[in-house]
């Protein structure tokens, strides 16, 4: 049995009569589609001119790739590294479901129910909150002190 094609998928859609229900289901399914280069993208841009983690250095030359990030060797100390060494999120897997992860704990859910959204099992969403959360704290706007004024218009 072969798999549909999307313009037969989507005739099929336009052939059946959706309620509410079902067009908000849809739409928040499509929505929640992540795009894994999306998050590579992201990490790689924030890792340009980054020096070695190990020894300091910026001369580093590329040097393969592993698990979709760019790796790098140290003309240094010769020891290599990719854009997440020495970061929190250095080994995790799942880099697709990083976005609506961090969307999750930003939006303050618990753990049991940021797992469910996402879709990963509640023990590694309680392991991701402890790597995403010190990162996302320090995003937070800073808290006024002394005294505040505001006008009405």
């Amino acid at each position: 049995m072969r798999g549909l094609t999307f313009d037969e998928l989507f005739a099929m859609l336009l052939a059946v009569r959706l309620s509410p229900d079902d067009v908000a289901r849809l739409r928040e399914w499509i929505v929640g589609i992540a795009d894994p280069g999306e998050c590579i993208a992201l990490i790689e841009q924030a890792a340009v001119g980054r020096p070695c983690p190990h020894c300091g250095c910026v001369r580093k030359h590329r040097c393969g790739q592993a698990s979709g990030l760019q790796r790098f060797r140290c003309l240094k100390c010769g020891r290599s590294h990719n854009a997440l060494t020495g970061t929190p999120l250095a080994r995790l897997r799942k880099k697709e479901l990083w976005l609506p992860y961090l969307q999750c704990v930003l939006d303050s859910r618990t753990v049991r129910d940021a797992a469910q959204v996402v879709g990963v099992h509640r023990t590694t969403s309680f392991r991701w909150r402890h790597r995403f959360v010190p990162g996302a704290m320090r995003d937070r706007p800073a808290t006024l002190s002394a005294i505040v004024e505001a006008d009405e218009t």
